[in-house]
């Protein structure tokens, strides 16, 4: 299985490190672009098509066919505008607790509104337009299942990001019209985007239509907390 691993936002694709370890083992090959944006010394003015095409570059530029590729929560939103740009090179794409946008939306319009307040107050604390939740916040409904050290760890990983990749919509004319096949991965104790929106499960994974359901325990940090299963459910998921 050739597979192309997309982090959410505030992360890099070192966030991965752990899942491709396992996947690896298991004879998968395995790609973790970096968004633009995100990341170290990232560019503060990067948009979501500049997230897009560091995908889209991953993919055409080492040739790669036959690709599962996978979106993490932001990452879902990222992964559907690239299967419109190079549907041919996939198998399926698997979403992960993932945002599923429809066309003309962009990820803040699904949130209820005291989340996206929480958003854009971030960005105002800033000068640079970029945000970062706080800890309190990703400690709780991010990563509940990590003793404190652990989430201190992975939070002291995390680097802000352009507010615009959140709120800008996203046109996606062609997606719903896709042939490739959807899965997606829904960890259960994943409260990251709120049980009162319909939650992951059922709230974004029935916007992909039909699709391949798979389940297992977890926070929204599992790459951190459960890699070795995650990997083998990633596996599950992206399967013929």
């Amino acid at each position: 299985m050739n597979l192309v691993l997309v982090h959410g936002a505030w992360h890099d694709g070192t966030c991965w490190d752990g899942v491709r370890a396992a996947l690896e083992a298991a004879g998968h090959g395995v790609h973790t672009p970096t968004l633009a944006g995100h990341g170290a010394d990232a560019d503060p003015a990067a948009t979501h098509a500049d997230c897009v095409r560091s995908v889209v570059d991953c993919i055409a530029g080492q040739s790669l066919e036959d690709v599962v590729l996978l979106g993490h929560s932001f990452g879902g939103t990222v992964i559907q505008k690239a299967a419109e740009a190079v549907p041919e090179r996939l198998a399926r794409l698997v979403f992960v607790n993932a945002f599923v946008l429809r066309d003309g939306e962009s990820l803040t319009d699904t949130l209820p509104a005291e989340y996206a307040r929480v958003f854009e107050q971030s960005a105002r604390a800033r000068d640079d337009g970029r945000m970062l939740l706080p800890f309190e916040v990703f400690r709780d409904t991010f990563i509940g299942d990590a003793d404190l050290q652990t989430a201190r760890r992975v939070y002291a990983g995390l680097r802000p990001i352009p507010l615009a990749l959140m709120t800008t919509p996203v046109q996606l004319k062609r997606f719903s019209r896709l042939p490739v096949p959807r899965s997606y991965l829904n960890c259960t104790e994943d409260i990251a985007f709120p049980p009162q929106a319909g939650g992951w499960h059922p709230g974004m994974s029935t916007r992909l239509g039909v699709y391949r359901l798979v389940q297992m325990p977890g926070s929204h940090e599992s790459m951190y907390t459960r890699p070795a299963e995650l990997a083998a459910k990633i596996i599950e998921a992206g399967r013929p």
